[in-house]
């Protein structure tokens, strides 16, 4: 005799279809009839899916005083009219608020100071965990002006010879002080290796090495008495690029002067 039918499997199973992962398959094949079979729809499921999950955070992951932001990816830097739908962006988790936010200001601790310690955290925040801010996103997260914090985080960048990891910065997005300077005054004004440098400044060794022998074939120009428009057109790059060489240069020698 045949196996008996398991009719408790045959009533309850189909229970174990009702996910959120076959309503999306067949909202797909309903909506796009042309895009393949059910395994191409169970795949397109799947990556919907896999996003929702990356883009949220239960409660219990996200606590008092933290906030969760799209921010975009530092590996997805901006290209020809490139748009922000079409840029990958990465929810980041930011510590907007904290404990030492309060004793500052209970301190009476300067607006300035305050503004400057949120900034850089949360450009540091964000960055170890994938993604850049812009100075616009700054802005919006701390209720101020772009340019306002724009200055703030270029003040500091002068003070300190460092780079705030930001869109800035690491996207020429906006308003920062210019990563080319600062990784030449670490080379020749401080005497750094391409590795330190490379570390301090959240840049590749490649991209360091990059900056550092583009400022030394624009000072080999210059050494042999030809005019910007010259370099420029030796170097194949443009003016602008080589007028920023050059005030890099004469900020160095002033600097040893």
């Amino acid at each position: 005799m045949g196996r008996q039918p398991n009719y408790i499997r045959k009533k309850y199973a189909p229970l174990q279809a009702r996910t959120l992962k076959n309503v999306l398959a067949h909202r797909i094949q309903n909506e796009f009839p042309r895009i393949g079979g059910p395994r191409i729809r169970q795949l397109c499921a799947e990556m919907i899916l896999e996003i929702i999950n990356d883009h949220i955070r239960p409660t219990q992951h996200v606590t008092h005083g933290q906030i969760l932001w799209m921010a975009v990816s530092v590996d997805d830097p901006p290209r020809r009219r490139q748009r922000i739908a079409d840029t990958d962006l990465i929810p980041v988790v930011l510590d907007l608020s904290t404990n030492q936010d309060i004793e500052q200001r209970v301190g009476k601790q300067t607006h300035k100071k305050i503004m400057l310690g949120k900034s850089l955290r949360l450009c540091r925040q964000a960055y170890e965990q994938g993604a850049l801010l812009s100075n616009c996103d700054l802005a919006e997260l701390l209720n101020s002006r772009d340019p306002y914090i724009a200055s703030l985080l270029v003040g500091y960048e002068r003070e300190t010879s460092t780079v705030v990891p930001r869109r800035a910065t690491l996207h020429d997005v906006g308003t920062g002080l210019t990563h080319k300077r600062i990784i030449c005054s670490k080379r020749y004004a401080e005497g750094k290796s391409s590795d330190q440098i490379a570390r301090e400044t959240y840049h590749s060794m490649e991209a360091v090495d990059r900056y550092l022998g583009q400022y030394d074939r624009v000072r080999h120009c210059k050494l042999q008495g030809m005019t910007p428009e010259e370099t420029a057109h030796t170097l194949d790059c443009g003016c602008s690029l080589v007028q920023e060489y050059l005030d890099i240069d004469r900020e160095l020698k002033n600097r040893d002067a």
